[in-house]
């Protein structure tokens, strides 16, 4: 078979069948009877990464507010005065006006607020990670797919907007290194905690710390989660406690909490969501078949600085079966060449074909042609073909999907597969041997224990599904 033509050939399909059942919304969603055509939009989590989404938001109408933290939440309402104020968000997705949502909130209320909303009709922006088990990356995708047609998605790995990882793509399609074998993603970050952070009194008055743990076990209060370190010094550069928004955290926060299980799943939630997305986006993966994994000692509160996991990929139309794989915490995969040192890449991918590799960051790519085989003779790039890109950046290519096609480039549908993937190989490092997966049951069928980490138990009163 020639792979040019078949991936071709896949691809052509998948376009016609996506545009066959595309049913476009009507009425409000579009905003049609408001001023310039604007959306009336809440901000779930006013501060911290929601910063990165103020100038989106500000040629919108925000209309809702909600945070935890009131200052916060008062530090965002002198921006938008008009919007009314929640810090509990389930309320807040009862307001009757609104049409779209942007979540920012720590990632353990990520899943719930996104499925609540969809359930209600409203498109949602919402941060990475797309979850925080494999139930709710499921959940999420499948509650995506029944309101495609009325809603918008976009999971927040905003690098993807880069042309880099559309150049990625092509020349993988257009077989620039053969056929595709092997995919490699890592990150070098690290973090050395090994338990919760130790209790320091009561909340103060202007957090609401039982809503702030929301849907995880309880945990005592400590002002180590509002406060963000420099991950490599670990000295304190910002907090919430302070009186001048101007010295509060910044999207850094998350790295005061997102490694202690109830809360996060570290770098897979982290940099991991965007640098997979890199290695992801030119397979059109479904769900993986196995998931193992290796690295440092378990730890029950602390998910692990360092490890490697790896996933078993089905072939598809234009590929065979690969295996794809995340590595954080200064675990990497060996270097393709010995003149090629990955360790410079903090955070990178390889992709790794039968007539040579790809080596990428964010915004870079080199091909490397290897074996007596790979002479380019074979690789036309006058077939590279990038699409033009219609709108000004990531955001906004939600707000202009929200108002016309619905079509995004980090859907829920896209996005919660490449998670689930993430986190069945953090489940499979957690029971320490290889999973074999049904995916299509959603089940581990070799290890009791292992399918009763894809799911979380939750507090009384939080309902993932609402």
């Amino acid at each position: 078979m020639n792979n040019n033509l078949s991936r071709r050939s896949f691809l052509s399909k998948s376009a016609v069948a996506g545009a066959g059942v595309l049913i476009l919304p009507s009425g409000s969603l579009f905003g049609k009877n408001r001023p310039g055509n604007k959306l009336n939009i809440a901000l779930i989590g006013c501060w911290g990464r929601a910063q990165a989404h103020f100038n989106m938001l500000d040629q919108e109408n925000v209309v809702a507010l909600c945070d935890v933290n009131s200052r916060a939440l008062g530090a965002a309402a002198k921006r938008y005065p008009k919007a009314k104020h929640y810090k509990d968000w389930r309320k807040c997705l009862d307001q009757k006006d609104l049409d779209a949502i942007v979540v920012c909130t720590p990632d353990h209320h990520h899943a719930f607020i996104s499925i609540w909303a969809m359930n209600r009709g409203l498109h949602v922006y919402g941060e990475k990670p797309l979850a925080n088990s494999v139930e709710e990356a499921r959940l999420v995708r499948e509650t995506y797919i029944a309101n495609r047609s009325k809603v918008a998605t976009q999971c927040g790995t905003q690098r993807h907007f880069d042309p880099n990882f559309a150049y990625i793509r092509e020349l993988i399609h257009e077989g620039a290194i053969g056929d595709l074998k092997d995919v490699h993603a890592w990150g070098n970050r690290y973090h050395n905690k090994t338990s919760y952070p130790k209790a320091t009194g009561s909340a103060p008055d202007f957090i609401d710390w039982d809503l702030w743990v929301g849907p995880s076990p309880m945990h005592p209060f400590s002002e180590d989660y509002f406060i963000a370190r420099d991950w490599r010094s670990g000295k304190e550069t910002h907090s919430y406690f302070n009186a001048d928004p101007k010295t509060w955290p910044r999207g850094s926060n998350c790295l005061s909490w997102n490694m202690y299980r109830d809360f996060g799943n570290w770098q897979i939630g982290d940099m991991g969501s965007h640098t997979m997305d890199l290695a992801f986006n030119p397979l059109d993966a479904d769900y993986p078949i196995s998931a193992q994994a290796e690295g440092e000692p378990y730890n029950p509160e602390v998910s692990p600085s360092r490890m490697s996991s790896s996933c078993i990929n089905p072939a598809n139309e234009w590929r065979g079966a690969i295996r794809v794989s995340w590595h954080q915490g200064g675990n990497r995969p060996k270097n393709p060449l010995k003149y090629v040192d990955l360790g410079q890449i903090g955070h990178g991918a390889l992709f790794k074909g039968s007539k040579g590799f790809i080596v990428a960051d964010f915004t870079t790519r080199t091909v490397i042609p290897y074996g007596k085989a790979a002479d380019l003779s074979y690789y036309d790039s006058t077939k590279i073909k990038v699409r033009e890109r219609k709108v000004a950046n990531f955001s906004e290519e939600w707000t202009h999907a929200c108002k016309t096609d619905l079509q995004t480039s980090c859907n829920f549908d896209y996005s919660g597969v490449m998670i689930e993937q993430l986190l069945l190989g953090s489940v499979a490092f957690d029971v320490g041997k290889k999973l074999e997966y049904n995916a299509k049951k959603m089940e581990v069928t070799n290890s009791p224990e292992a399918n009763r980490l894809l799911r979380k138990e939750y507090r009384k009163g939080w309902v993932l599904n609402g």
